[in-house]
């Protein structure tokens, strides 16, 4: 694909060289700096000053100068000039001789005593532009010999030639460019190339000389372009090997020279320029009659047989920016980054920069939004210049202003879009997507608050899941720009969060209550109100503000407030006494917050137990006196207070007793409160006379016994066989409908199925004499496997104490058995005195101490104090 890289621009036109003599033509060039050299068919050196010229509007021409022209004084052409300007000669080719010119004379250079300063038979020559000798005042140059198959390398003075080189060739050379030590030639049929320092050649490719005119010219360091077969540029660098793809030039290249990153290449009728990067043709311009192209110090000079012209190189900048303007952008890139080794790095960096900013605008633009991401990614990209496309998303105290000039032609995206809304949504997902990944990173320091509004903005007007997530986490929305835009799109919830997050947790409550009482419309959540519950339960300063509302809309749910309150340092706990006194005018938060304290908290005030049981009895007062009762209700209210009256000794008994002891319906309450305070003959009175619940006062000793000893069991369950036995209460006659056989029953049961608590020998003794034992075997045998266990535990007992008790005796002996060493150089174990007699006494492990350190520990002892104070026992 074509672009300008180039503009040809006259530099000598045909009158100031030749007048009116129509027969002369320009065979050579040579440009030193500012000085211009042409050689021309009669023999002839002329000598130019070009001078470049700037107009106004920035386009280059050049002015040229006629200073001097001279003859030689040879009938033949000057087929080709050299210039060394650190000698300031001129090495000259003519009729097949190389001889020196003075570059401001002209005047030959004429050969120095003992030295020649001429070489004949020459076909070709070339200066080595990269020399290995490094003596500054002479030339090196490899010449081509008409006559023989070798290159000879000469050294180049002020006024004379040296020889010290001949290297020979397989063929005979036509052409040759110089590096170093290493020749590249072009031979009859193939080019090569060749070392003459070590010998070592290597052969490049085939190439036929008689059909057309070589090429070998020097590009860089060791590296070469010549003319293949094919049409081909081919590049080679010094081991034979080819680094850069061939560009596709004519079959009929005159001339070809490189101007980074182009290859420059004359023909017949035109002059092609190729890219090094992509081997693509860039630019063609007409050039008829051109026959020489050759560059100088990177200026690209050409000749037609009657006139120089230079081609001027276009800025790299223009010739990107031409690229991207066509929307070119591959192309742009790669044209940026292969120049990069000839533009300063920090010029360079800049440039990327800008250029890849512009290539991701033009794809954006394009919808190509994988690619503009990548290189506003590349380009470093000030995000704000994306979010300045989309209307109102920048915040108005933004101080963000474009860049200049510009990066993209788009006045916003409505002007991208076109009215397509389609397209729109799409740029708008794509910002959303983009934003989202780099607002944590570098690309956003300096503009947080610029993106992270932008982002909300864009999310509550798509209506995206990602909204709650932005203002859950650390952001810094600006909340003068994002409060009308989420109450545009009815984001109350969100709205809320952003309140939160800038520290004005009042004002977000108070816009949650209006969306959970149905003031303002918002299905973000659908449950808002446990959430605020939630939220309350980690405030302090608003928990008393607001609980009351919550309490009102559902007190079994507002009472988490208080019940769910995580236990933090930063979060003081609240005082129960003070959730209390609040609670009262709540009755049901009230009964929750009491039931959290006793059986969740396991708190142990007197005070907070029996308001419980107060609350559970008035409860189930409630429902006892409502017509018609709910059964399920009144069981279930009965079981909660009867499961806090079992497992709690906290509750004030004789004050829960009191409030109801006229209630009949509640008998199974009042006996478990007689068990409370110890009254058990009231309390199984009143299961087995009044409620006649057998089981349930079996179970009454049971639970009455549970945490005491066995003895303390039995004398219960003694009792209430003695209740058994009595039959009817004081006072009432005995009859068979008074239920007696049941009462004996009952007591059969009793011992039948707890004989091993009873003590076997007092119930026999109680027992009316008319019983069979028929009846009470399952008692009797109980009782017997009782008994004689007790009796073989105990014999178990005593024979392991008297087993122990030899085992002392056994060690007791043999330490008697072991030799005690007693010396005045030996101290008392307690004292640490030394002895002063053998009396000692001798501690387990055999340690010695006195035997009145060992009496007054004794009278010292916990132990001997607490015997004699407690009895007169010794």
């Amino acid at each position: 694909m074509s672009v300008k890289a180039f503009e040809l621009v006259p530099a000598v036109e045909r009158d100031l060289l030749m007048g009116d003599k129509a027969r002369i033509n320009i065979e050579c060039i040579e440009c030193c700096g500012k000085h211009l050299y042409m050689g021309t068919n009669d023999c002839f050196i002329h000598h130019f000053l070009l001078d470049e010229v700037t107009s106004s509007k920035g386009k280059l021409s050049y002015s040229a100068q006629k200073l001097l022209h001279k003859y030689l004084g040879l009938k033949k052409p000057v087929a080709e000039l050299r210039a060394a300007s650190a000698l300031e000669r001129l090495i000259v080719l003519c009729d097949g001789m190389v001889f020196l010119v003075d570059m401001v004379t002209l005047e030959t250079v004429p050969s120095a005593a003992g030295g020649g300063a001429k070489i004949r038979g020459v076909t070709a020559f070339c200066i080595n532009e990269n020399p290995v000798n490094g003596d500054p005042f002479c030339v090196e140059i490899g010449v081509l010999s008409s006559k023989r198959r070798m290159v000879q390398i000469y050294m180049v003075y002020e006024d004379r030639v040296q020889l010290v080189k001949e290297v020979a060739t397989p063929e005979q050379p036509c052409a040759v460019s110089v590096d170093g030590y290493f020749l590249c030639l072009a031979l009859a049929t193939q080019y090569m190339i060749l070392n003459y320092n070590t010998g070592a050649s290597q052969d490049l490719f085939p190439y036929n000389s008689e059909g057309r005119r070589p090429i070998v010219k020097r590009i860089g360091r060791e590296e070469f372009l010549l003319a293949a077969p094919g049409g081909l540029g081919m590049f080679a660098n010094a081991e034979g090997v080819s680094q850069r793809a061939p560009v596709n030039w004519s079959e009929s290249v005159i001339g070809a020279a490189v101007c980074f990153p182009y290859v420059v290449a004359l023909d017949e009728s035109f002059i092609t320029i190729h890219s090094m990067l992509d081997q693509q043709l860039k630019q063609t311009l007409s050039f008829r009659d051109g026959h020489i192209l050759q560059d100088f110090e990177g200026k690209v000079i050409l000749a037609s047989t009657k006139a120089v012209y230079v081609l001027v190189p276009l800025p790299l900048e223009r010739q990107i920016q031409d690229l991207l303007a066509s929307h070119r952008v591959e192309e742009a890139l790669v044209l940026t980054e292969g120049a990069q080794q000839n533009i300063p790095k920090d010029k360079f960096q800049i440039l990327h920069k800008r250029i890849l900013q512009q290539a991701g605008f033009i794809q954006f633009g394009q919808l190509q939004f994988l690619e503009a991401k990548e290189h506003f990614r590349k380009g470093q990209l000030d995000v704000r210049e994306l979010i300045s496309l989309y209307p109102l998303l920048l915040p108005a105290s933004s101080s963000f202003t474009r860049c200049h000039p510009p990066l993209h032609e788009f006045a916003d995206l409505n002007h991208l879009a076109q009215g397509d809304q389609e397209t729109v949504l799409r740029c708008k997902k794509f910002l959303i997507t983009y934003l989202g990944e780099v607002r944590s990173t570098e690309v956003a320091n300096g503009c947080r608050e610029d993106v992270d509004t932008a982002l909300l903005k864009l999310y509550a007007e798509q209506d995206h899941d990602s909204l709650l997530d932005l203002l859950a986490s650390d952001n810094a929305c600006l909340l003068a720009d994002s409060v009308p835009w989420l109450e545009k799109y009815q984001k109350y919830f969100a709205l809320g969060l952003l309140y939160r997050s800038n520290g004005q947790d009042s004002a977000a409550l108070q816009l949650w209550i209006r969306v959970a009482d149905g003031d303002l419309q918002d299905s973000t959540r659908s449950d808002l109100y446990e959430y605020i519950v939630d939220f309350l339960c980690s405030s302090l300063d608003l928990v008393w503000k607001y609980a009351d509302w919550a309490l009102r809309k559902d007190p079994t749910i507002g009472v988490h407030i208080f019940t769910k309150r995580p236990a933090t340092k930063e979060l003081p706990e609240l005082n129960p006494d003070d959730v209390i006194s609040y609670l009262g005018k709540h009755s049901q938060a009230l009964l929750l917050y009491l039931e959290h304290l006793v059986l969740e908290r396991r708190i142990k005030k007197e005070k907070v137990h029996t308001h419980l049981a107060v609350l559970y009895l008035e409860e189930v007062l409630s429902l006892l006196s409502q017509s018609p009762a709910d059964e399920e209700q009144i069981s279930r209210a009965r079981e909660k207070l009867q499961s806090l009256l079992r497992e709690s000794n906290l509750y004030r008994a004789p004050f829960l007793l009191g409030k109801m002891e006229n209630c009949e319906q509640l008998l199974l309450e009042r006996a478990t409160l007689h068990g409370k305070l110890e009254e058990h003959d009231k309390a199984l009175h009143i299961l087995v006379h009044k409620l006649r619940d057998f089981p349930s006062a079996e179970a009454f000793c049971i639970w009455a016994s549970s945490c005491r000893d066995s003895a303390y069991q039995q004398q219960l369950f003694h009792l209430l066989l003695g209740v058994y036995l009595d039959g009817n209460p004081p006072g009432k006659a005995h009859s068979a409908a008074d239920g007696g056989g049941d009462l004996e029953m009952a007591a059969v049961d009793l011992l039948n199925r707890h004989g091993e608590v009873f003590d076997a020998v007092r119930v026999l003794r109680v027992l009316p004499e008319g019983w069979s034992l028929q009846l009470l075997r399952p008692f009797l045998g109980r009782a017997i496997r009782a008994s004689i266990h007790g009796c073989r535990t105990s014999q178990i007992a005593l024979g392991l104490a008297h087993s122990e008790n030899l085992q002392l005796l056994h060690d007791r002996l043999k330490d008697r058995k072991k030799p005690i060493f007693v010396s005045e150089k030996k101290g008392c174990h307690l004292c640490h005195n030394t002895f002063s007699e053998p009396d000692v006494v001798c501690l387990p492990g055999g340690v010695p101490v006195h035997t009145h350190c060992v009496a007054q520990r004794v009278r010292d002892s916990p132990t001997k104090r607490q015997l004699t104070n407690s009895s007169n026992h010794t």
